[in-house]
C-alpha cells in the first residue's frame, strides 16, 4: 500500500468531507443523464500551462493538460489522469473524454467542474464501461500567478478534485 504524505491526506480528506456533506446552497451540480455511479475518487495533482503568445501578440499562460493521481476511500492510487483528457487505471483500462458541460468552482482560484462524455481505448478492466467522468469540487489548478515573460515556458498550479465514474 502507498502511504500519501500527510498534507496530500489532509487536503484528500477535505475533499471527500465536502462529497459527503455536500454542495453549498445554489451550487449547480453538473449530472449526467441516465447514469450509475460506479466509482468516486479523490485526486490530487497538477494543471499544466504553457506561456504562448495570443492574437494580440501578447503572453499569456494557456493550459495544456492535467496530471493528476485518484486515489479510492481508503488513499489507494487506482487511476492517472492525463492529457487528452484521459484516464488510465492499473489493470490496463483506460477512457479518454470530451467536456459536455462546465460550471464554476465553488473555490477561488479553482479549475471549473466538468461533465464529461467517454469512450474506451484500452483493455477490458475497471473503466471499460465509463460513459461519463464528472469533476467537482474543485480547488486550485488555476494558471500560474507568475508573470509569463519567456515564449514556451511552463508552469503548473497545484489542484485536488473529485472525479466521479459513471456507467
Amino acid at each position: 500500500m502507498i502511504r500519501l504524505p500527510r498534507k496530500m491526506r489532509h487536503s484528500i480528506s477535505a475533499v471527500w468531507l465536502l462529497a459527503v456533506v455536500g454542495t453549498p446552497a445554489g451550487a449547480a451540480p453538473i449530472d449526467p443523464p441516465d447514469a450509475r455511479v460506479l466509482l468516486s475518487t479523490a485526486a490530487s495533482g497538477v494543471q499544466i500551462y504553457s506561456c504562448e503568445y495570443d492574437a494580440t501578440h501578447t503572453l499569456g499562460w494557456v493550459f495544456r493538460s492535467p496530471r493528476a493521481t485518484l486515489f479510492d476511500t481508503a488513499g489507494i492510487p487506482v487511476i492517472e489522469h492525463s492529457a487528452g483528457p484521459s484516464w488510465e487505471a492499473r489493470d490496463g483500462s483506460r477512457i479518454v473524454g470530451h467536456v459536455l458541460a462546465q460550471t464554476p468552482s465553488e473555490t477561488p482560484n479553482g479549475v471549473p467542474q466538468l461533465l464529461l462524455g467517454t469512450r474506451s481505448t484500452g483493455v477490458k478492466g475497471l473503466l471499460s464501461e465509463v460513459r461519463y467522468v464528472q469533476r467537482t469540487m474543485t480547488a486550485g489548478g488555476a494558471a500560474p500567478t507568475a508573470p509569463c515573460t519567456v515564449e514556451h515556458a511552463t508552469g503548473s498550479s497545484p489542484y485536488i478534485a473529485t472525479y466521479t465514474f459513471f456507467k
